[in-house]
């Protein structure tokens, strides 16, 4: 391309291209005047065989720009830096396959963007872009950082992900505070090697996915304080060995699953600070280190089967940590409870573990026949299932009370009165309750009478304590 076939304005860029001169049109006539209009093929003739001079870095550096025309790079190799801050594109540029060295978009407005493949050697920075259209960036390689910081992408066909970062290799960080989105985000199968940030984002696509992560590789955290999304958020088999921190986000989708993070791998989950989640949260198959959760964010419906958690904080009471368990709408799941005894437990707090598994043991009742509920409610009534053993003391004592009143005021006859022991109300009524131990009472008197009823509750209450309490006492032995 001749220089005397380019307009004022892509002169100016054609010269400022050997030195890597920065041209900023921001100043000059109105944004889309013939002052600002460069075409793309000008650009495209620079990148590829622009003119160089020994000594220097070429480069294309231009603010402001009106850049008409489709921005074509398709495979090509780009040595030099393009910088392409705060202009207007009338087509989406193309770099699907191309290899760049630096490119720089940042407050740029565009109906698009294609770069599936494309391999960037340093960073990709689309801060502040304004897409009409969707970002097609699937299995690009990035070696340095990704950065989208209060970039707003609007889907042109809601069917369609308004950006696609599937298959993503970013070397370093994939940065996108306040980043506005209206349709799906796809970042399934993605690696990035260090943090990726969501803090203060927006994502929109209503009963749709909002945020496509499933197998997600992240070398450190995924930072989403403040983050709103209505639509799903879904992050199954993700590997985040740092933190997920959801910390005051709004999480809402109606009717479906809101958060979906069944099968990951989570150093630290923060969900706590914000409101209810409203829709279904996903935690099943999970492995997480420390589960830092609030109970007021719970949604009224919780996928945790098979979940497990090392640590569960903040401290909260049992009472308001049950009610999590009973939100999961599967059949009786006893690991559950197992993993919430087992966070009690390693925070010292020994009463809440147990009041842990009598809820286990109530939930379990619920799915017997109608005699091991039953028998369930007479170990619940008489021990608390093991777990309140001095309850039994309690009904003991009372019931001998009982018996030593009655039968001291009604004196039974004895068998053989010349052989017969004095008689003593106290351990005759504790001869009857207990069923191992004998004090010679029970075997030389015999009551009659309502007495003799009385007697025959006292024996039959007395087996009833001791099974339940021989019962409990099993299940801690075994528990240990």
């Amino acid at each position: 391309m001749e220089i005397n076939d380019l307009t004022p304005a892509e002169q100016r860029v054609w010269r400022a291209f050997a030195t890597g001169t920065e041209v900023d049109f921001r100043t000059d006539g109105d944004e889309r005047g013939p002052e600002r209009t460069v075409r793309a093929r000008v650009l495209r003739a620079l990148l590829l065989n622009g003119p160089r001079e020994p000594g220097e870095i070429a480069a294309v550096k231009v603010a402001g720009a009106h850049v008409t025309g489709v921005l074509d790079l398709r495979y090509a190799t780009v040595d030099s830096v393009v910088r392409l801050s705060h202009c207007h594109f009338d087509s989406a540029p193309d770099l699907s396959g191309a290899q760049l060295g630096y490119l720089n978009l940042s407050e740029s407005v565009l109906p698009g963007l294609s770069g599936a493949r494309v391999r960037v050697d340093g960073s990709l920075r689309l801060t502040g872009c304004r897409f009409g259209g969707p970002v097609h960036l699937g299995g690009a390689q990035i070696a340095g950082a990704l950065f989208l910081e209060r970039a707003e992408l609007t889907a042109a066909d809601p069917e369609r992900p308004v950006l696609r970062l599937n298959q993503i290799t970013v070397e370093d960080e994939l940065c996108a505070p306040g980043l506005r989105t209206e349709g799906a985000i796809r970042l399934s199968g993605a690696r990035v090697a260090g943090s990726v940030n969501l803090e203060d984002a927006r994502l929109s696509h209503p009963g749709g996915t909002a945020l496509d992560a499933e197998s997600l590789d992240v070398g450190a955290n995924v930072l989403g304080r403040r983050l709103r999304a209505e639509g799903r958020i879904d992050l199954r088999g993700a590997r985040i060995p740092g933190r997920l921190d959801l910390l005051r986000t709004t999480l809402s989708n109606p009717g479906n699953t809101a958060l979906r993070a069944s099968s990951v791998v989570i150093g630290e989950l923060w969900l706590r600070e914000g409101p209810q989640i409203v829709g279904r949260l996903n935690l099943r198959r999970a492995q997480i280190e420390q589960l830092d959760l609030e109970p007021e964010m719970l949604p009224d419906e919780v996928r945790i089967l098979d979940l497990t958690y090392t640590f569960l904080t903040p401290h909260e009471p049992v009472r308001r940590r049950l009610p999590m368990l009973a939100r999961d709408g599967s059949t009786y799941d006893p690991h559950g409870y197992e993993q919430l005894t087992a966070a009690y437990r390693r925070s010292g707090d020994d009463h809440a573990a147990r009041l842990v598994q009598l809820a286990k043991q109530r939930r379990h009742r619920t799915t017997l026949p109608w005699y091991g509920r039953l028998w369930g409610h007479v170990q619940d009534m008489a021990v608390g299932y093991g777990f309140r053993p001095l309850r039994a003391f309690g009904w003991l004592l009372s019931l001998l009370a009982v018996g030593s009143v009655a039968f001291a005021l009604h004196r039974p006859p004895a068998l053989k009165p010349a052989e017969a022991p004095d008689f003593n109300p106290v351990f005759f009524a504790l001869d009857l309750l207990v069923p191992v131990i004998s004090f010679g009472q029970e075997a030389a008197y015999a009551p009659q009478g309502w007495s003799q009823w009385l007697s025959y509750v006292l024996v039959l209450a007395g087996w009833v304590l001791a099974t339940t309490i021989l019962a409990g006492v099993t299940r801690t032995v075994s528990r240990q």
